[in-house]
Protein backbone atom coordinates (compact mmCIF):
# COMPACT_ATOMS: atom_id res chain seq x y z
CA UNK A 1 0.00 0.00 0.00
CA UNK A 2 2.67 2.29 0.75
CA UNK A 3 4.76 1.36 -2.53
CA UNK A 4 1.77 2.47 -4.81
CA UNK A 5 1.24 5.73 -2.43
CA UNK A 6 5.03 6.77 -3.09
CA UNK A 7 4.78 5.60 -6.58
CA UNK A 8 1.23 7.52 -7.71
CA UNK A 9 2.65 11.08 -7.73
CA UNK A 10 5.36 10.35 -10.20
CA UNK A 11 2.71 8.42 -12.36
CA UNK A 12 0.34 11.02 -12.14
CA UNK A 13 2.90 13.50 -13.20
CA UNK A 14 3.82 11.33 -16.36
CA UNK A 15 0.30 11.25 -17.28
CA UNK A 16 0.12 15.49 -16.95
CA UNK A 17 3.66 16.44 -18.76
CA UNK A 18 3.10 16.41 -21.61
CA UNK A 19 0.17 18.66 -21.81
CA UNK A 20 2.23 21.37 -19.76
CA UNK A 21 4.71 21.04 -21.93
CA UNK A 22 2.69 21.60 -24.59
CA UNK A 23 0.99 24.18 -23.08
CA UNK A 24 4.50 25.71 -22.81
CA UNK A 25 5.41 25.46 -25.99
CA UNK A 26 1.75 26.96 -26.98
CA UNK A 27 3.03 30.05 -25.32
CA UNK A 28 6.48 29.97 -26.57
CA UNK A 29 5.25 29.87 -30.73
CA UNK A 30 2.43 32.53 -29.41
CA UNK A 31 5.34 34.98 -28.03
CA UNK A 32 7.86 33.94 -31.29
CA UNK A 33 4.46 34.67 -33.84
CA UNK A 34 3.57 38.13 -32.32
CA UNK A 35 7.09 39.35 -33.94
CA UNK A 36 6.69 37.58 -37.40
CA UNK A 37 5.60 39.25 -40.11
CA UNK A 38 5.86 41.79 -42.90
CA UNK A 39 6.96 44.69 -39.97
CA UNK A 40 9.06 41.98 -37.84
CA UNK A 41 9.48 42.83 -34.03
CA UNK A 42 12.55 42.00 -32.19
CA UNK A 43 11.81 39.86 -28.74
CA UNK A 44 12.51 43.43 -26.32
CA UNK A 45 9.31 45.30 -28.59
CA UNK A 46 7.32 42.59 -28.53
CA UNK A 47 8.27 42.82 -24.72
CA UNK A 48 7.94 46.32 -24.21
CA UNK A 49 4.54 46.31 -26.00
CA UNK A 50 2.62 43.89 -24.23
CA UNK A 51 3.91 45.41 -21.17
CA UNK A 52 2.37 49.06 -22.06
CA UNK A 53 -0.73 47.01 -22.17
CA UNK A 54 -4.27 48.55 -24.28
CA UNK A 55 -3.87 52.00 -23.17
CA UNK A 56 -1.02 52.30 -25.28
CA UNK A 57 -1.63 49.74 -27.96
CA UNK A 58 -2.14 53.14 -30.63
CA UNK A 59 0.91 54.70 -29.33
CA UNK A 60 3.14 53.96 -32.43
CA UNK A 61 3.31 51.60 -34.84
CA UNK A 62 4.61 48.59 -33.35
CA UNK A 63 1.60 48.97 -30.44
CA UNK A 64 -0.95 48.79 -32.85
CA UNK A 65 0.71 46.39 -34.79
CA UNK A 66 0.33 43.80 -32.10
CA UNK A 67 -2.54 44.51 -30.40
CA UNK A 68 -5.03 45.47 -33.28
CA UNK A 69 -3.94 42.83 -35.87
CA UNK A 70 -1.75 40.14 -34.64
CA UNK A 71 -3.18 39.45 -31.44
CA UNK A 72 -6.32 39.07 -32.86
CA UNK A 73 -4.96 36.79 -35.29
CA UNK A 74 -3.01 34.29 -33.04
CA UNK A 75 -5.99 33.60 -31.23
CA UNK A 76 -8.85 32.98 -34.02
CA UNK A 77 -5.65 30.80 -35.13
CA UNK A 78 -5.19 28.99 -32.28
CA UNK A 79 -8.72 28.22 -31.29
CA UNK A 80 -9.56 26.81 -35.38
CA UNK A 81 -6.40 24.84 -34.75
CA UNK A 82 -7.91 23.58 -31.30
CA UNK A 83 -11.16 23.07 -32.58
CA UNK A 84 -10.41 20.84 -35.71
CA UNK A 85 -8.24 18.68 -33.25
CA UNK A 86 -10.96 18.29 -30.74
CA UNK A 87 -13.59 17.60 -33.43
CA UNK A 88 -10.89 15.38 -35.21
CA UNK A 89 -10.34 13.50 -31.61
CA UNK A 90 -13.65 12.98 -30.84
CA UNK A 91 -14.84 11.59 -34.20
CA UNK A 92 -12.31 9.29 -34.63
CA UNK A 93 -13.16 8.24 -30.93
CA UNK A 94 -16.62 7.90 -31.74
CA UNK A 95 -16.19 6.20 -34.79
CA UNK A 96 -13.52 4.11 -33.74
CA UNK A 97 -11.56 4.82 -37.15
CA UNK A 98 -8.31 6.73 -37.27
CA UNK A 99 -8.84 8.05 -40.55
CA UNK A 100 -11.93 10.13 -39.70
CA UNK A 101 -11.25 13.86 -39.94
CA UNK A 102 -13.96 16.20 -39.09
CA UNK A 103 -15.48 16.82 -42.69
CA UNK A 104 -16.24 13.27 -42.94
CA UNK A 105 -19.77 14.09 -42.14
CA UNK A 106 -19.80 16.84 -44.68
CA UNK A 107 -19.54 19.81 -42.12
CA UNK A 108 -16.39 21.20 -43.98
CA UNK A 109 -18.32 20.93 -47.04
CA UNK A 110 -21.78 22.15 -45.96
CA UNK A 111 -19.90 25.55 -44.35
CA UNK A 112 -18.13 26.08 -47.62
CA UNK A 113 -20.88 25.69 -49.52
CA UNK A 114 -23.00 28.37 -46.83
CA UNK A 115 -20.29 30.78 -47.35
CA UNK A 116 -19.59 30.64 -51.42
CA UNK A 117 -23.69 31.06 -51.78
CA UNK A 118 -23.14 34.36 -49.64
CA UNK A 119 -20.14 35.49 -51.50
CA UNK A 120 -22.20 34.95 -54.55
CA UNK A 121 -24.97 37.04 -53.73
CA UNK A 122 -23.07 39.82 -52.36
CA UNK A 123 -23.24 39.19 -48.27
CA UNK A 124 -20.81 40.91 -46.24
CA UNK A 125 -18.49 39.17 -43.82
CA UNK A 126 -20.93 39.13 -40.93
CA UNK A 127 -23.17 37.05 -43.07
CA UNK A 128 -20.73 35.10 -45.09
CA UNK A 129 -19.76 33.48 -41.50
CA UNK A 130 -23.35 32.87 -40.69
CA UNK A 131 -24.07 31.17 -43.94
CA UNK A 132 -21.02 29.36 -43.15
CA UNK A 133 -21.85 28.02 -39.70
CA UNK A 134 -25.79 27.53 -40.91
CA UNK A 135 -24.52 25.08 -43.87
CA UNK A 136 -21.86 23.38 -41.43
CA UNK A 137 -25.27 22.23 -38.96
CA UNK A 138 -27.57 21.94 -42.12
CA UNK A 139 -25.09 19.61 -43.60
CA UNK A 140 -24.43 16.83 -40.51
CA UNK A 141 -28.15 17.41 -39.62
CA UNK A 142 -28.80 15.99 -43.67
CA UNK A 143 -26.18 13.13 -43.07
CA UNK A 144 -28.27 12.16 -39.67
CA UNK A 145 -31.25 12.02 -40.50
CA UNK A 146 -30.47 10.17 -44.09
CA UNK A 147 -28.33 7.88 -42.24
CA UNK A 148 -31.14 7.19 -39.75
CA UNK A 149 -33.71 6.34 -42.86
CA UNK A 150 -31.40 3.67 -44.58
CA UNK A 151 -31.32 0.44 -43.01
CA UNK A 152 -28.04 -0.75 -42.21
CA UNK A 153 -26.63 -3.81 -40.12
CA UNK A 154 -23.50 -0.99 -38.66
CA UNK A 155 -25.19 2.20 -38.50
CA UNK A 156 -21.64 3.75 -37.77
CA UNK A 157 -20.45 2.91 -41.11
CA UNK A 158 -23.43 4.31 -42.60
CA UNK A 159 -23.07 7.27 -40.75
CA UNK A 160 -19.79 7.46 -42.49
CA UNK A 161 -20.52 6.68 -45.88
CA UNK A 162 -23.39 8.96 -45.64
CA UNK A 163 -21.30 11.68 -45.01
CA UNK A 164 -18.78 10.98 -47.42
CA UNK A 165 -21.57 11.01 -50.16
CA UNK A 166 -23.27 14.11 -49.20
CA UNK A 167 -19.83 16.19 -48.66
CA UNK A 168 -19.55 14.82 -52.54
CA UNK A 169 -23.04 16.36 -53.57
CA UNK A 170 -22.32 19.85 -51.50
CA UNK A 171 -18.77 19.92 -53.46
CA UNK A 172 -20.44 19.76 -56.51
CA UNK A 173 -22.32 22.88 -55.48
CA UNK A 174 -19.53 24.33 -55.12
CA UNK A 175 -18.37 24.26 -58.03
CA UNK A 176 -21.23 24.92 -59.55
CA UNK A 177 -21.63 28.42 -57.36
CA UNK A 178 -18.04 29.08 -58.86
CA UNK A 179 -19.00 28.33 -62.30
CA UNK A 180 -21.83 30.99 -61.75
CA UNK A 181 -19.71 33.91 -59.71
CA UNK A 182 -18.69 36.66 -61.27
CA UNK A 183 -14.80 35.76 -62.36
CA UNK A 184 -13.67 39.18 -61.30
CA UNK A 185 -14.59 39.78 -57.79
CA UNK A 186 -16.60 37.12 -56.66
CA UNK A 187 -14.48 34.05 -57.75
CA UNK A 188 -11.37 35.19 -56.38
CA UNK A 189 -12.69 36.09 -53.25
CA UNK A 190 -14.50 32.28 -53.05
CA UNK A 191 -11.12 30.65 -53.92
CA UNK A 192 -8.71 32.45 -51.68
CA UNK A 193 -11.74 31.93 -48.78
CA UNK A 194 -11.96 28.29 -49.88
CA UNK A 195 -8.00 27.57 -49.26
CA UNK A 196 -8.54 29.08 -45.41
CA UNK A 197 -6.61 32.50 -44.36
CA UNK A 198 -6.72 34.81 -41.01
CA UNK A 199 -5.71 37.60 -42.89
CA UNK A 200 -8.56 39.24 -41.79
CA UNK A 201 -8.84 38.22 -38.35
CA UNK A 202 -10.10 40.51 -36.03
CA UNK A 203 -11.64 40.49 -31.70
CA UNK A 204 -14.76 40.13 -33.41
CA UNK A 205 -13.78 36.61 -35.10
CA UNK A 206 -12.29 35.75 -31.82
CA UNK A 207 -15.30 36.50 -30.17
CA UNK A 208 -17.25 34.48 -32.34
CA UNK A 209 -15.38 31.59 -32.17
CA UNK A 210 -14.40 31.76 -28.73
CA UNK A 211 -17.86 30.52 -27.37
CA UNK A 212 -19.01 27.54 -29.32
CA UNK A 213 -15.21 26.31 -29.00
CA UNK A 214 -15.49 26.57 -25.28
CA UNK A 215 -19.31 25.04 -25.55
CA UNK A 216 -17.86 22.15 -27.57
CA UNK A 217 -15.15 21.13 -25.83
CA UNK A 218 -16.61 21.41 -22.13
CA UNK A 219 -19.61 19.88 -23.12
CA UNK A 220 -17.10 16.88 -24.54
CA UNK A 221 -14.50 16.72 -21.54
CA UNK A 222 -17.80 16.57 -19.24
CA UNK A 223 -18.57 13.48 -20.89
CA UNK A 224 -15.13 11.90 -20.80
CA UNK A 225 -15.40 9.05 -19.80
CA UNK A 226 -18.88 7.99 -20.82
CA UNK A 227 -17.33 8.44 -24.28
CA UNK A 228 -14.95 5.91 -23.29
CA UNK A 229 -17.57 3.60 -22.69
CA UNK A 230 -18.74 3.81 -26.37
CA UNK A 231 -15.29 1.61 -27.04
CA UNK A 232 -17.64 -1.36 -25.37
CA UNK A 233 -20.00 -3.28 -27.09
CA UNK A 234 -23.51 -1.95 -27.40
CA UNK A 235 -25.10 -4.38 -24.69
CA UNK A 236 -22.06 -3.87 -22.02
CA UNK A 237 -21.86 0.18 -22.49
CA UNK A 238 -26.02 0.63 -21.64
CA UNK A 239 -25.34 -2.26 -19.13
CA UNK A 240 -23.40 0.41 -17.19
CA UNK A 241 -25.66 3.27 -17.72
CA UNK A 242 -24.39 4.73 -20.76
CA UNK A 243 -27.06 6.09 -22.92
CA UNK A 244 -25.36 5.69 -26.09
CA UNK A 245 -27.90 6.96 -28.69
CA UNK A 246 -28.09 10.55 -27.01
CA UNK A 247 -24.01 9.99 -26.13
CA UNK A 248 -22.81 10.05 -29.77
CA UNK A 249 -25.91 12.89 -30.84
CA UNK A 250 -24.01 15.28 -28.44
CA UNK A 251 -20.73 14.35 -29.20
CA UNK A 252 -21.56 14.71 -32.62
CA UNK A 253 -23.39 17.95 -32.59
CA UNK A 254 -20.46 19.21 -30.54
CA UNK A 255 -17.79 17.75 -33.08
CA UNK A 256 -19.69 19.98 -35.59
CA UNK A 257 -20.15 23.34 -33.81
CA UNK A 258 -16.42 23.38 -33.22
CA UNK A 259 -15.93 22.66 -36.64
CA UNK A 260 -18.51 25.01 -37.99
CA UNK A 261 -17.17 27.87 -36.17
CA UNK A 262 -13.57 26.91 -37.27
CA UNK A 263 -14.62 26.84 -40.82
CA UNK A 264 -16.92 30.13 -40.61
CA UNK A 265 -13.87 32.44 -39.79
CA UNK A 266 -10.82 30.55 -41.46
CA UNK A 267 -12.82 28.81 -44.26
CA UNK A 268 -11.47 25.47 -45.25
CA UNK A 269 -8.36 24.30 -43.69
CA UNK A 270 -7.64 20.33 -43.77
CA UNK A 271 -5.04 17.86 -42.24
CA UNK A 272 -5.38 19.60 -38.71
CA UNK A 273 -7.88 17.35 -37.41
CA UNK A 274 -6.80 14.29 -38.86
CA UNK A 275 -3.21 14.77 -37.62
CA UNK A 276 -3.02 16.07 -34.29
CA UNK A 277 -5.61 13.47 -32.86
CA UNK A 278 -2.91 10.82 -33.80
CA UNK A 279 -0.08 12.67 -32.75
CA UNK A 280 -1.80 12.86 -28.56
CA UNK A 281 -3.02 9.40 -28.83
CA UNK A 282 0.58 8.33 -29.25
CA UNK A 283 1.83 10.69 -26.45
CA UNK A 284 -1.29 9.55 -23.69
CA UNK A 285 -2.94 7.20 -25.26
CA UNK A 286 -6.83 6.70 -26.40
CA UNK A 287 -8.11 7.45 -22.74
CA UNK A 288 -10.58 10.52 -24.12
CA UNK A 289 -10.30 12.33 -20.69
CA UNK A 290 -6.29 12.91 -21.20
CA UNK A 291 -6.41 12.90 -24.97
CA UNK A 292 -8.93 15.87 -25.63
CA UNK A 293 -6.94 18.42 -23.61
CA UNK A 294 -3.45 17.57 -25.25
CA UNK A 295 -5.14 17.31 -28.78
CA UNK A 296 -5.91 20.92 -28.50
CA UNK A 297 -3.00 22.35 -27.23
CA UNK A 298 -1.42 20.73 -30.01
CA UNK A 299 -3.84 21.58 -32.60
CA UNK A 300 -3.56 25.05 -31.26
CA UNK A 301 0.07 25.11 -31.69
CA UNK A 302 0.77 23.84 -35.24
CA UNK A 303 -1.72 26.12 -36.44
CA UNK A 304 0.09 29.04 -35.08
CA UNK A 305 3.44 27.34 -36.11
CA UNK A 306 1.57 26.88 -39.74
CA UNK A 307 0.36 30.75 -39.70
CA UNK A 308 4.11 32.03 -38.72
CA UNK A 309 5.44 30.46 -41.46
CA UNK A 310 2.70 31.19 -44.05
CA UNK A 311 3.14 34.90 -43.10
CA UNK A 312 7.12 35.02 -43.33
CA UNK A 313 8.28 32.77 -45.77
CA UNK A 314 7.25 34.82 -49.18
CA UNK A 315 6.99 38.04 -49.83
CA UNK A 316 3.10 37.14 -50.01
CA UNK A 317 0.90 35.68 -47.66
CA UNK A 318 0.82 31.56 -48.23
CA UNK A 319 -2.64 30.55 -47.39
CA UNK A 320 -2.27 28.14 -44.42
CA UNK A 321 -4.47 25.55 -46.06
CA UNK A 322 -1.74 24.66 -48.32
CA UNK A 323 0.87 24.82 -46.07
CA UNK A 324 -0.83 22.24 -43.19
CA UNK A 325 -1.57 19.98 -46.48
CA UNK A 326 2.00 20.05 -47.57
CA UNK A 327 3.52 19.54 -44.35
CA UNK A 328 0.37 16.69 -43.28
CA UNK A 329 0.97 13.96 -45.82
CA UNK A 330 4.41 13.50 -45.13
CA UNK A 331 3.25 13.78 -41.50
CA UNK A 332 0.87 11.28 -41.37
CA UNK A 333 2.89 8.64 -43.33
CA UNK A 334 5.31 9.48 -40.80
CA UNK A 335 2.68 8.64 -37.93
CA UNK A 336 1.91 5.82 -39.41
CA UNK A 337 4.71 4.24 -39.47
CA UNK A 338 5.79 5.01 -35.89
CA UNK A 339 2.91 3.64 -34.61
CA UNK A 340 3.35 -0.41 -33.26
CA UNK A 341 0.43 -0.29 -31.18
CA UNK A 342 -3.09 -0.48 -31.61
CA UNK A 343 -4.45 3.54 -31.30
CA UNK A 344 -7.47 2.20 -29.76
Amino acid sequence: MSAAVVQSPPRRWRRIAPFWIALAALVVIAFVSIGVGRYPLSPGEVLGVLWSGLHDATEGTAGAIVWQIRLPRIGVAALVGAALSVAGAAFQHLFRNPLVAPDTLGVSAGAALGAVLAIVFGARLVAIEAAAFAGGLGAVGIVMLVAHRLPARDPLVTLILTGVVVASLLGAGISLAKTIADPYNELPAITFWLMGSFASSTYRELVAIVIPVVLACGALLALAWRIDLLALAEDEARALGVRTTALRLVVIASATLATAAAVAVSGIIGWVGLIVPHMARLIVGPAFARLLPLAAVLGAGLMLAIDSVARASLAIEVPPGILTAVIGTPAFIALLARARRDLF
